[in-house]
């Protein structure tokens, strides 16, 4: 398959035209509009320097809530109350932890920190934090719309830090889907499977719909 060049116009061809790698364009800029146009149609961002490609890969690893695992050992883990989880507190310092902390392998340029800092602004993208004895020791930042969270990467300085963060998301909010876009085996462990781009495509069409928590997330530390 062809890899498609955007032009100024906001628009992509449709995910299925993708190369057998998931890599369906490149260039175009990081607007809010593009940016969240592209979640709505399973195309998302990943570039190590610019111009900007898009993918949509084929199978999509995901994670329905109702599925998640939480292993004996984590769930004693959680039992010590060893951290506090925040939600929207301090967005910027949480996605640029995730670039920071992959040490030189990482999509989180300057230009999308900025983007994604915007979107945050706009009640779209969101961050949970994990904090031991008030310094920030993990977490992680996505997208939500509708009752689909997109979520983007995440950071741990601490042990479980980022999986206390995760599941605690999962646990307060009723997502019908996580699109946690490609395989890892971390959180495979979490109950994350892959599934046809096909199905996951009619998934997200349905869940875009639904009604969303619109605007900062912040009411959830209450």
């Amino acid at each position: 398959m062809p890899v498609y060049r955007l032009s100024n116009r906001l628009i992509f061809p449709h995910p299925s035209l993708s190369n057998e790698d998931g890599l369906l364009a490149v260039g175009g800029d990081l607007s809010c509009e593009r940016l969240c146009l592209a979640y709505q149609n399973g195309i998302f961002p990943w570039y190590s320097e610019k111009p900007v490609l898009w993918w949509s890969p084929d199978p999509r690893f995901v994670l329905f809530p109702k599925d998640l695992k939480v292993s004996k050992s984590m769930k004693k883990f959680l039992k010590k109350g060893l951290y506090k989880v925040t939600f929207d507190t301090c967005f910027r310092d949480v996605i640029t932890s995730c670039g920071y902390t992959r040490k030189g392998d990482t999509w989180i340029d300057d230009d999308m920190i900025e983007s994604y800092c915007n979107l945050h602004k706009l009640g779209i993208a969101h961050s949970v934090e994990t904090w031991y004895n008030n310094e920030l020791v993990g977490g992680l930042y996505g997208l939500a719309m509708g009752s689909c969270f997109f979520g983007e990467s995440m950071f741990s300085i601490m042990d479980n830090a980022s999986k206390t963060a995760f599941i605690k998301l999962i646990e307060t909010i009723n997502f019908s889907i996580i699109d946690c876009q490609i395989y890892s085996k971390h959180l495979e462990s979490l109950g994350a499977i892959n599934i046809k781009r096909s199905e996951f495509l009619e998934l997200l069409a349905k869940g875009i719909k639904e009604p969303s928590i619109e605007g900062s997330w912040s009411y959830l530390n209450e």
